[in-house]
């Protein structure tokens, strides 16, 4: 799933879409741009399609990033801390850098019922562009796009 947000430059797959990089998190690797402009288009479709839900999913998705990091890039695999980015997992505690965020952009910060019910993956790309250094102008369509903002410009 591409988000409308990102299609300019994630549809294309030249940009690593939210939902290959919520996977990245869970398998615990910081890919970069550079290693992911190497893979081949058929490598990036398998890294955003790819299973990573189950323990052996997982395990699996892992392997292959490693695979093909070490097969197309002159760089290391660099894994991420524990635990790095889980916040997307409390449905019941929304991180402050998405209200900070909603602030800093003078837009409502999600509601609690809001945070609660958006998908994982939703409240996985809010916190990650609320946390960019340099997608954060993206923050507020997708607040649009996923129902938090109606009407507003």
């Amino acid at each position: 799933m591409i988000f409308e947000f990102e299609r300019d430059f994630a549809g294309s797959l030249r940009c690593i879409p939210m939902i290959a990089r919520q996977k990245l998190d869970i398998v615990g690797i910081k890919m970069t741009l550079r290693q992911w402009s190497r893979l081949t288009r058929q490598e990036r479709v398998l890294l955003v399609d790819g299973s990573c839900e189950t323990d052996g999913e997982q395990g699996d998705y892992l392997a292959l990033v490693q695979d093909l990091i070490a097969a197309r890039a002159d760089e290391p695999v660099r894994f991420l801390p524990p635990q790095a980015l889980q916040d997307w997992r409390e449905e019941n505690r929304m991180p402050d850098a998405v209200s900070m965020q909603a602030e800093a952009d003078g837009v409502p910060a999600p509601t609690p019922e809001q945070w609660a019910g958006l998908a994982p993956l939703k409240r996985f790309a809010l916190i990650k562009l609320a946390r960019s250094k340099h997608e954060n102008e993206n923050f507020v369509p997708a607040l649009k796009e996923f129902g938090i903002l109606q009407g507003e410009d």
